[in-house]
Order: C-alpha cells, then sequence, then structure tokens
C-alpha cells in the first residue's frame, strides 16, 4: 500500500479520478474513460463499499453479481487474515502478531473500508513498540483521511503524529510529515504555512506516496506566490535549482512565476489563464479556486502600484494587455475589498496610490492604546481609594 519511489498511492489515484469523474467541467468523452478506469480499480481491489456508494449516487451502474463476488472475496480474505493473525499469536512472537494485525489493516484500507481500517490500525498500534512504526501506522491513517478529504482526521493525525516525534523519530518520517502537513495546509486554505511547509521540504521529498514530484513543486510554487514577499521568492523559488529542473515540465508554470518575478504582466495573464484551468482540475485547490485567482491578482496589481505614486487607468490597462474598463471593474472590487491602498480618479482617469504608512499607524495604534489605558485607570480610581 506505501508508494515506493516514484509511485502514488493507488488509493490516491482513484480518489483523484472519481473527483473529476464528478467535475462538471470535464468533457463527457473522459468521463466515459475515468468511469472505465474506476471500476476497473473497485475491481482490482474488491471495493464493494465504494461500488455500492457509487452505484447509488448513479455514477456507476450497479452489477449484483458483481457486488456479491466482491462481498464473497472480503469475506474469504478477511477468515484467512484472522486465521494468521491466531496463528501466530498462538506459535510465533510478537513481532509476527504484529505483521498479522498490519496486513489486515493494510487490506481494509486497498478495499477502501474507512471504518474497519482505522479500527484495525489501532489493534495495530497497540501490538507496536517502536515510533518509526508507530509512525508509519500515523501515514496510513492520514492516507485514510486524505482519501476521504476527512479533515478531523487529518488534523488529528497530524497532532499524534507531532507528539509522537516528541519520543523520537527518524529525519526522513519527519520530512515526510512536513509534506503531509503541507497538503493539509493547503488544502485548508492557510497557504503561507503550506508553503513554508513545502519550501523546507524540496530537497528531501520522498513523500511520492501523495503525488509525484511535479506535482509538489507545482504545488509549492502556488502558494508561494501569494505567500512570499519578492526578496524571498527569489532566493526560495526562482533560483531554485531543485524547481528550475522541475519548472519546465509542468506547463504555464514558468511562465507564471518567471513573468510575475520579472514584471511581464501580459506574458502573466496569457500563462494564468492557462494555469486556472490546472487549478480547477485539482482535487485539493479546487474549493479555493476563485479565493486562490483573487490573491494571485492582489500580488500582481500591488507588485504593478508599488513602482508609482499616481498612474494614468491606460498605462496599467496597456502593461496587462486588457481593456480600461476590465481595469477599472477590477481595482473598484479590490479597492472596495480593502484589497488595494490606492484610489481611482475616474474623470481624469488616473490611479493615486495612499500606500499605509507604517510609522504613523505604529503612532495611531500607540495612542489608542494609551486612551483605553486611561479609561481603564479612571474607572479603577472610582472603585479604589488612590
Amino acid at each position: 500500500m506505501e508508494g515506493e519511489e516514484g509511485s502514488q498511492q493507488p488509493q490516491l489515484v482513484l480518489a483523484h479520478k472519481l473527483f473529476l469523474l464528478k467535475h462538471p467541467d470535464v468533457e463527457d468523452i473522459d468521463k466515459v474513460r475515468l468511469r472505465d478506469e474506476v471500476l476497473a480499480a473497485i475491481k482490482a481491489d474488491d471495493m464493494a463499499s465504494l461500488y455500492e456508494s457509487l452505484s447509488g449516487a448513479s455514477l456507476l451502474t450497479l452489477d449484483a453479481a458483481l457486488l456479491e463476488f466482491m462481498r464473497k472475496r472480503i469475506d474469504e480474505e478477511t477468515k484467512t487474515l484472522d486465521d494468521k493473525i491466531a496463528d501466530a499469536e498462538e506459535n510465533l512472537g510478537e513481532s509476527e502478531v504484529r505483521e498479522a494485525h498490519l496486513a489486515k489493516s493494510l487490506f481494509f484500507i486497498r478495499i477502501g473500508d474507512k471504518e474497519k481500517a482505522l479500527e484495525q490500525l489501532k489493534v495495530t498500534e497497540s501490538k507496536t513498540v517502536a515510533v518509526g512504526q508507530k509512525m508509519d501506522l500515523v501515514f496510513y491513517t492520514l492516507q485514510i483521511g486524505f482519501f476521504h478529504m476527512d479533515f478531523d482526521l487529518i488534523s488529528r493525525s497530524l497532532d499524534k503524529a507531532k507528539n509522537l516525534f516528541e519520543e523520537g523519530g527518524d529525519w526522513e518520517r519527519k520530512n515526510r510529515l512536513k509534506v503531509y502537513e503541507g497538503l493539509y495546509c493547503m488544502s485548508t486554505r492557510n497557504f503561507k504555512s503550506a508553503a513554508n511547509l513545502f519550501l523546507d521540504s524540496i530537497s528531501t521529498f520522498t513523500t511520492y506516496e501523495l503525488f509525484p514530484y511535479d506535482t509538489f513543486i507545482f504545488y509549492t510554487v502556488l502558494t508561494s506566490i501569494i505567500s512570499l514577499d519578492r526578496v524571498s521568492l527569489k532566493e526560495k523559488v526562482v533560483d531554485a535549482p531543485e524547481i528550475l529542473t522541475v519548472i519546465g515540465k509542468i506547463p504555464y508554470l514558468s511562465g507564471f512565476l518567471n513573468s510575475l518575478y520579472g514584471c511581464q504582466y501580459k506574458s502573466f495573464f496569457v500563462a494564468f489563464s492557462g494555469l486556472a484551468e490546472q487549478i480547477k482540475l485539482d482535487r485539493y485547490l479546487q474549493p479555493h479556486f476563485r479565493y486562490y485567482m483573487r490573491e494571485v491578482r492582489t500580488v500582481v496589481y500591488s507588485q504593478f502600484l508599488e513602482s508609482y505614486k499616481s498612474v494614468t487607468m491606460e498605462a496599467m490597462a496597456s502593461a496587462f494587455g486588457v481593456s480600461v474598463d476590465f481595469i477599472d471593474r477590477e481595482l473598484s472590487r479590490f479597492i472596495a475589498a480593502g484589497k488595494l491602498h490606492c484610489k481611482i480618479d475616474k474623470v481624469a482617469g488616473v490611479l493615486e496610490t495612499n500606500r499605509p504608512d507604517a510609522k504613523n499607524a505604529l503612532y495611531q495604534a500607540t495612542i489608542k492604546q494609551g486612551d483605553f489605558l486611561l479609561n481603564r485607570i479612571q474607572k479603577l480610581s472610582r472603585v479604589i481609594d488612590l
């Protein structure tokens, strides 16, 4: 079950295909192929419960004979595994007992029975002494969580893993955990934490069971662009050799990153529109599609305006290769939301920036806190004889 180097965990491959099968933007002809691939995976691993639920949702056609056949095979395999556990407990040592229980856990993971898999993993953990082996069980639990997008299970498992590492643990597993936590952060819209965790793992990435290295770099660049300042982006992403070796293989990603950093805004919008389709078809990023698109536009508009005290709307529209009306509508929304610090002079067709003054803001905050403190002292003086 655990992905070997370069091999993604089969259940997560299936989860992505199920996501695409349900996606409204995927072409019908592609869904026919996906449906065949999903059914083949279900048959290969006897995933009876998943087959039943997909049939109930009209994504697959229910074949009662096939369902009964899979259930029969599951019962037979469960009995075989129970016999091996009983034999190990009677005739073999503790290590063999643990391995027999682990085999049963992996079987339930393979057939997609979430509840039984989690229950059996707990039993296996009770037979486990080594911290490293306990960590491996947590990784299996995290994979189940990502298959079902159960963020509560993922959060609890991450906390458990961190507690285990306080008892010990090797660096390889610690580095793998960073990628799991980064994926969780990205999936829950905490892009800044995700970027930091992914960047920490670039040179030590071995978490192939979650996704290929190309996908990891894709996530790293996307989260970094809206999380890092220009200096950090240049140092950690634009010039990073690990990213440079892979970024060219991912459509539009190189243009997206380098045109943003190089202030080539027309090229940026072209790459941006191409990447939008990839983000929309990613099961971890799709729920945050609209939010991410807004954040990226905030970054690029802020970067452009940073160079000017004032600039004409026509000059900005020309720089981005769009119409003046488009820029007007875009900026109006971002200014109203407090995302951009500028104002539009519609009559003159000019944008005037009004960047917040950090020192002035600190001064105002100090005055406000001083007023609050004086008010508290006055209230206390009424009840306490100073």
